[in-house]
Parts: C-alpha cells; structure tokens; sequence
C-alpha cells in the first residue's frame, strides 16, 4: 500500500488581472509521505503560500489553476466542487495562518469559534463539541482552559491566540497541517514553545506538516524535507542535511550564506543576495534566478534547465550542474 499522502505534479498557476497574468507557480511537484514534516523556504512572492493554499483550493478568483494535478488522500483537488473542498478543508487538511488575530471573529467566544468547527465537520451535539474544546485547549498547553473558552480574541496574549488558532485546525485530528509561518508575530520564546507544541502534536496523532517560513533556523530544528522556492518554481528539492551542508542551487546558497553562522570563530560580514525578486508578470524566459546570479551563463537567460539528481531524494535545477556533469563525462570518457 502507498505511503504517499500529497503528490502535486507540475501545477501552473496564474492570476489574472487587469495588469495581466501573474505567473504564481510555474511547474511545481512536490511529493509527501504520511508524517513528513516538509519546509518550503523562499523570499516573499516565490510562490510558497499559493502552494499551499493550492492543495485546499482556496485560489479564487481571478487565481486559476491551468495546468498539472494535486493528488491528496485519494482526491484529485483539482476535480473536486466547493462542497467536496469544503468537506475536506479542515476534515483531512487544516492550516494555521500567520496572524491569528485577523484569522479569529472579534465578536465570538473562543469556545463558539472552536466549536463550530467540530460541530460542522463531526456532527458532535454543542456538548460534545464544548468538552472537546475544552480537551483542545488543554492540548496545545493553555492555561485555565476553562475560562478562556469564555473570552474574546482580545483578551488573549499573541501566543495564546496562535495557541487557540492550532486548537481549532487540530479539532478535527486532519492527516495535513499546513503552517503558514505561524510565529512570525510571536517573540522568541513563545515561537519556540510553538513550534515544540507542533512536533510533540505530530508525534501523538502521526500528522505530516508543511512548515512554510522564512527562517531557516526552523527549517533546520523541525523539517525532514526542504523545498526551495523561487520566482514560483521549487529550484531545490532534499532532507535537511542535504540542503543544509550540500546545496547545489546558487539561490540556496545565497539563502545559507545571508544568516549568521554559530560555529564560525572569526566575525564575518553576512553576504546579501543582490538585486530584487522577479516581476510575476514578465518572468525571465530562461532561470528566474540568472539576474541576481554571480555564475550566470549566457545559457541561462535563455532556457530554463531541467533538474538534475544529486541523491535520490535530492535535486536541483541548475545549469551549473548540468555543465558539471557534462564536464565530468568528458574527463570518464578521455
């Protein structure tokens, strides 16, 4: 029986506007295993959060889906109606926005917002819903569960609401979790207990995860898996150790290089990524990643390059790669 729980298959996906198409993903797969814990790093606008949003088909209008396929659970999303989505959306597949506070109703109880998830998706009577909260809250570690069911957004700290935002996408116990940088707004010590929150829930109900994030430090502390995300295409694809200490894309090394390092002795300037991301409307014909690369070939600018394998679970679409191969069979043949 396959393991396999997401499997997205070359998705192009496009926003039309009045200033034209927006080319927000362009050729994305990405396969999943039942409890991975896959991170998708990458600058803002590369095409990390229309991924996700993709898999739960929350890409309205004018967002259209024109191109490959997204297989998850045994649904084809792609082919599935607003109800078939509305039933699997928090059911099998849930996400945690990155500010709980525009994602919780002001004028309803925590206990009402709770509620009527696992009323709608369980069909649990308003008792029953109410003691599962209540069991929720106590979960994800809030303090004096109780009371809190009976207060208002406003009422609870920053951490405390992200707290209740997991409660909420964990009331159903889906098969996915998508966190769409959860901690963004939350100091360090409460990202931190959130994100051990997160792992220790994994372990007891076997979730998979889609940790989407700046940070490569929580990349690097949680993940399994890493995609690398640029101008909407994954440019590198491996488990943490192969990203980390062996990455073959120039963007991913410009990433690696631009965060401080605790195991270097000497102090050391921290090397920028020059120029600016892509313009989604007139995305480069060749790599999207040539105008801010140092290595760039003529090459380059012209075609975009297929990806080459390092490892079995580990590619990367660079034409470096492919000179170096190329290279090398030259050197085994003389």
């Amino acid at each position: 029986m396959s393991n396999v729980l997401l499997d997205i298959k070359n998705i192009r996906l496009s926003f039309f506007t009045s200033a034209g198409e927006v080319k927000a993903l362009n050729d994305v797969s990405i396969s999943l295993n039942q409890g991975d814990v896959l991170g998708i790093v990458g600058e803002s606008g590369s095409g990390k959060s229309v991924t996700a949003y993709s898999i739960m088909g929350l890409t309205a209008h004018p967002g259209k889906l024109i191109g490959g396929s997204i297989e998850f659970n045994g649904h084809m999303v792609n082919e599935m109606s607003e109800k078939q989505l509305r039933d699997m959306r928090g059911n099998e597949v849930s996400i945690v926005f990155q500010d709980p506070m525009t994602s919780l109703n002001p004028v309803y109880t925590i206990s009402n917002q709770i509620c009527e998830a696992i009323i709608l998706h369980t069909g649990k009577s308003k008792k029953e819903a109410q003691e599962r909260a209540l069991e929720l809250l106590t979960l994800v570690g809030i303090n004096e569960p109780q009371k809190r069911l009976k207060q208002y957004p406003h009422e609870l700290s920053g951490g405390m609401r992200q707290r209740v935002m997991i409660a909420i996408a964990l009331s159903c116990e889906p098969k996915l979790l998508i966190a769409d940088e959860p901690t963004t707004a939350l100091d360090v010590t409460i990202q931190a207990q959130i994100l051990e929150l997160m792992m220790e829930l994994k372990e007891k109900i076997g979730m998979t995860i889609i940790m989407i994030t700046h940070d490569l430090g929580i990349v690097a502390n949680m993940c399994s898996k890493i995609a690398v995300m640029y101008a909407g295409k994954v440019v590198e694809y491996g488990n943490v150790d192969e990203i980390f200490y062996n990455p073959k894309h120039e963007y991913t090394k410009g990433l690696l290089n631009s965060i401080p390092k605790l195991y270097e002795k000497e102090r050391t300037k921290l090397i920028a990524i020059e120029g600016t991301p892509v313009d989604m409307l007139n995305v480069p014909k060749g790599c999207p990643f040539a105008p801010r690369c140092d290595k760039t070939m003529k090459i380059c600018l012209n075609q975009m390059p297929e990806y080459t394998a390092i490892t079995d679970d580990h590619y990367s679409a660079c034409w470096l790669l492919q000179k170096e191969e190329f290279v090398q069979g030259g050197k085994n043949n003389g």
